[in-house]
């Protein structure tokens, strides 16, 4: 799968699941809505029911910002449609101003729910420095096919 393809997954994605650590450096894995523009994909602390709005993710990004998302394909019965999308990236928490605010539009954009109803919590910003990716289309090639990489070591 090039990177056009896992552009294309990752963008029609309705969820995804967002990876960060914690700051005793355990696994914290949370379904996400979420939006790419660029390079970089957006989510916000949004108004479903949650017990704070001071959640664990948030936290877990400003003490390290190395984040992962992924987003995936699974059909029981067509086995060939299967393919995941994979981003690793540095995310950072965005309170106010113009890129919370385009953040917000982009979000509501995608999904109807938000220009209903706004949310205003803090975004997560992930900058994307990696693409990784599979497709049960694609299977002859190497399994997990590593596309692009930006800025980092891996």
């Amino acid at each position: 799968m090039d990177q056009r393809e896992m552009r294309a997954h990752l963008s029609n994605a309705r969820v995804g699941h967002l990876a960060t650590v914690t700051p005793n450096g355990l696994p914290h894995v949370v379904p996400i809505c979420f939006a790419l523009h660029g390079d970089e994909i957006f989510s916000v602390v949004d108004f479903k029911p949650k017990a704070t709005i001071e959640l664990a993710r948030l936290e877990n990004i400003r003490v390290n910002p190395d984040t992962s998302l992924v987003v995936d394909h699974y059909d029981d019965d067509q086995w060939e449609r299967l393919w995941w999308v994979r981003v690793d990236g540095q995310a950072r928490v965005i309170e106010s101003g113009a890129e919370h605010n385009t953040a917000i539009q982009l979000l509501r954009t995608k999904y109807p729910q938000y220009s209903r109803r706004r949310p205003t919590g803090a975004v997560i910003a992930l900058a994307v420095h990696r693409w990784t990716g599979w497709s049960a289309s694609n299977a002859t090639s190497r399994a997990s096919a590593v596309v692009r990489q930006t800025g980092r070591n891996e």
